[in-house]
């Protein structure tokens, strides 16, 4: 995209160059006050289009330590001075021809030349134009908009300046200075337009509309509660965003990194160019349950709960919960670790609820596993078999897996059940299954079992 950006800030340069030269030349020889102020025109062309060139090099170099937002705003400095230079140009302009009329000073030769000169002008702004405007567009540069904006003006004060010659083909004396005047104001409405979109961007201006458009395409995402605080921030070729979404503060990490990571690529798909940071608050729900409020405030702190029991007894509610705690804690850390979590539970749910909570120790290193002996193996399967027969909802055992872990044995096989049958029932003939297991085989560590819909 930098190339195509420099390739056509050089052909203006180059088509600037010429048509200065040109004008001048022509303005020179015929003593036309119109010819000679395009030539003016055209030589500030010249100066903004190479200001251009320089602007778009130096814009895409990436953001540095001295310039943490990057470099795109020179492209906004680069067409504040071009808008300067408009302004005095067409001062000098309405100067020179106002003089003229006044001291009746308007000798103009009306050559073959002249017509000439303006309509291979026309002809090379309009090309110019339309090849700025496409990059422009394309890579959302100021610069070579701004660029395109002088040449589009260049068409109309050549038309201007065409009418006055005719005119003056045709004796009508001041023609070629009223045209002079008329270039300035062409030049004057472009330089208000350039200038106003600039210092927009220099004050930090949002672009029109778009905060509703980050707001519209972000509000719609899964998981996006609401979207706050949008600050948007034009950088030359570029825009800076910055917004605070409010997602559901049961989220995962990796669910709400996925939720920004969407929430991103919605605004690039309307904002070219946007370089985007988003904030995330957390809130809760208004119908959050207990068990995700518990669950909520648990993984708040890194903390690891499960069986979770929320009950009504004799009119009072009751929560209970399992709370995993590294092993190596001594009890009364634990018991600081668990007080504090009751206590962010109890603001939450209320004084009234009663709260218990079993430390269960949570083993972070890797266990060493034995084998068993063949026969001890092969007698652990067949009770195993055996008992899934008096469960009835699971069977077929399979991938048994037994070894000794701490000198008790653990033990893993996979099940199949009915695929309609629901977890909690699945769970619930699982943990029938394991209690028969523990009571049937002596020293058991633990029972994993996974159970498989059944094709």
């Amino acid at each position: 995209m930098n190339n195509k950006k420099v390739s056509v800030a050089w052909s203006s340069v180059v088509a600037s160059a010429a048509m200065t030269i040109m004008k001048f030349i022509v303005g020179v020889m015929t003593g036309s006050m119109g010819i000679i102020s395009e030539a003016a025109h055209s030589a500030l062309d010249l100066g903004a289009a190479a200001l251009t060139l320089f602007a778009v090099k130096v814009s895409d170099k990436p953001a540095d330590d001295d310039h943490p937002y990057g470099h795109g705003k020179i492209e906004s400095v680069s067409a504040l001075i071009e808008t300067g230079l408009l302004f005095l140009t067409s001062a000098w302009i309405i100067y020179e021809a106002v003089h003229r009329m006044i001291t009746k000073n308007i000798e103009v030769e009306v050559t073959w030349y002249a017509f000439v000169v303006i309509i291979v002008s026309i002809i090379i702004d309009i090309s110019r134009s339309r090849a700025l405007s496409k990059v422009a567009k394309e890579t959302n540069s100021q610069a070579l908009e701004a660029d395109a904006l002088h040449f589009s003006s260049d068409i109309w004060s050549s038309c201007v300046v065409l009418i006055g010659l005719i005119l003056v083909a045709f004796g009508i004396k001041g023609a070629d200075s009223f045209a002079a005047i008329g270039v300035s104001i062409f030049v004057l409405v472009a330089g208000y337009r350039l200038g106003k979109r600039t210092i927009d961007v220099l004050i930090d201006a949002a672009p029109e509309g778009i905060s509703d458009i980050v707001k519209d395409s972000v509000g719609n995402i899964a998981g996006v509660i609401a979207v706050e605080k949008i600050r948007v921030r034009p950088l030359g070729p570029s825009v800076f965003i910055e917004l605070e979404i409010s997602i559901n503060r049961g989220f995962s990490i990796i669910k709400v990194d996925n939720v920004i990571s969407q929430a991103k690529d919605a605004i690039k798909l309307k904002v070219s160019g946007a370089d985007i940071i988003i904030h995330t608050k957390s809130v809760q729900l208004k119908d959050e349950t207990m068990v995700e409020v518990i669950r909520t405030l648990s993984s708040k702190h890194g903390l690891s709960v499960h069986n979770i029991v929320v009950d009504n007894f004799d009119g009072r509610k009751y929560i209970s919960y399992d709370l995993e705690l590294p092993g190596n804690l001594t009890v009364a850390k634990a018991h600081e670790v668990a007080s504090h979590l009751e206590s962010e539970i109890q603001s939450e749910v209320g004084p009234d609820i009663e709260i218990s909570t079993h430390v269960d120790p949570l083993n972070t290193e890797e266990e060493v596993s034995d084998k068993l002996s063949n026969q001890e193996s092969e007698l652990i399967k067949k009770t195993v078999i055996d008992l899934i027969l008096n469960v009835g909802v699971i069977e077929d055992a399979h991938n048994i897996l037994l070894r000794k872990i701490k000198g008790k044995v653990f033990i893993s096989l996979h099940c199949y059940c009915n695929p309609e049958l629901t977890i909690e029932d699945s769970h619930n003939s699982a943990r029938e299954l394991k209690t028969l297991m523990k009571e049937q085989i002596k020293n058991v560590f633990d029972v994993i079992i996974h159970i498989e819909p059944k094709v």
